[in-house]
């Protein structure tokens, strides 16, 4: 399956725009479009999408995917953990900045680069 990033990803392009394809889908997350095959099958198979067919303006068949409500709690479920691993990710991130900021700062880089970014 997934890592939650992709999942989280997935069930998120699909709750918001339940018409694209598969090939659309594979192309906004960067994954093959067997990739996204395989993924849409095993979402569907637990019951965290349904398909449904639909006319598209081509006048070919396609399928629509709705998240089941059970889908819907995975979604939020996935958006939790995601969302703290983000969170985690920022925290390192910002005192890895810090870090590097007084590094420099000792290293005298302020007066031969100018002013250092400002802290946001």
């Amino acid at each position: 399956m997934l890592s939650d990033e992709y999942r989280y990803k997935l069930l998120r392009l699909l709750e918001k725009e339940p018409q694209l394809s598969q090939r659309e889908l594979a192309s906004q997350l960067g994954l093959s479009l067997g990739k996204v095959n395989y993924c849409v099958q095993s979402l569907i198979e637990k019951g965290l999408i349904k398909a449904r067919n639909f006319r598209n303006s081509q006048n070919k068949m396609a399928y629509m995917y709705y998240l089941t409500p059970k889908g819907i709690q995975d979604k939020a479920r996935v958006t939790v953990r995601f969302l703290q691993r983000k969170m985690t990710e920022y925290e390192q991130l910002k005192n890895e900045i810090e870090e590097l900021r007084r590094e420099a700062a000792g290293m005298g880089a302020r007066r031969e680069q100018g002013p250092m970014p400002s802290r946001r």
